[in-house]
């Protein structure tokens, strides 16, 4: 599990709680149903209205996923492929076959089962191409809902402030409840920008990013399965492979 989207929100919240603290603010003042209800409510509806049932429900999956999803390093796929490289380079493609059991990739799998039923190398490549262009589409979606929640929010906050405000002024003549008219006004204001900057967009962002991760060690795959299919030396499939990845996961001394 990557915890860096649950430490970096509950962090953001614990520090703005602090500061709040700090000003001499009580938070639970900041815990008022209507503005809240308001911004994460209409927000969440109008996103939603955005796109379809099926997005909507691809999101609530993508959500939980932004928060204990992981994806494996790319370079924990070469030592692999470069077994089968190996592998296929002296006993032929064919002996693969049983070797894909153990492996734990789906990708991958897809991509050595394809090489080993004898399909065209262009073939195969533009069939596991077609998967990625696919998969990042379906990402693309899913984070949408949350980038479109981050830009909704701030505006509904403020629909809400001047729908409060309107409220104050209908009450001038019982100045015994302005202040509090007033301050439970301008929430709806704060929590539309604060859920859009530390929640939404982050979401949004990581999402995003995990796409990428993934889609990155898919392409790490494709060429692997490409050199596999051509017998290429092992050697060479490792140097390959290596120069392809980002230079924080490359080893040291071919970085």
């Amino acid at each position: 599990m990557d915890a860096a989207t649950s430490a970096g929100v509950g962090g953001a919240f614990a520090v703005i709680i602090t500061v709040n603290i700090l000003e001499g603010g009580n938070p639970m003042s900041m815990l008022l149903l209507p503005p809240m209800l308001l911004v994460f409510g209409a927000t969440l509806l109008v996103s939603v209205a955005g796109g379809t049932v099926a997005d909507a429900k691809s999101s609530v999956v993508a959500l939980k996923r932004a928060f204990l999803g992981s994806v494996p390093q790319a370079g924990d796929v070469v030592p692999t492929v470069v077994s089968l490289a190996d592998k296929a380079r002296r006993e032929g493609l064919l002996a693969l076959e049983d070797a894909t059991r153990d492996l734990d990739d789906p990708f991958l799998v897809k991509g050595v089962t394809l090489a080993i039923d004898g399909n065209d190398p262009d073939e195969v490549r533009e069939i596991l191409e077609s998967e990625v262009i696919a998969k990042r589409k379906v990402d693309k979606q899913a984070a949408k809902l949350f980038a479109d929640a981050g830009a909704y929010a701030p505006t509904i906050g403020i629909v809400g402030t001047v729908m409060g405000l309107v409220h104050v002024l209908e009450n001038l003549d019982k100045p015994e409840t302005l202040g509090h008219s007033i301050a439970a006004a301008f929430l709806a204001t704060l929590w539309g920008v604060l859920s859009a900057n530390v929640m939404w967009l982050p979401i949004a962002a990581k999402l995003k990013r995990l796409s990428e991760l993934e889609a990155g060690r898919m392409e790490l795959v494709i060429e692997g399965v490409a050199a596999i299919q051509a017998g290429s030396n092992p050697r060479v499939v490792q140097h390959k492979l290596v120069a392809l990845l980002p230079a924080d996961q490359q080893p040291a001394e071919a970085a």
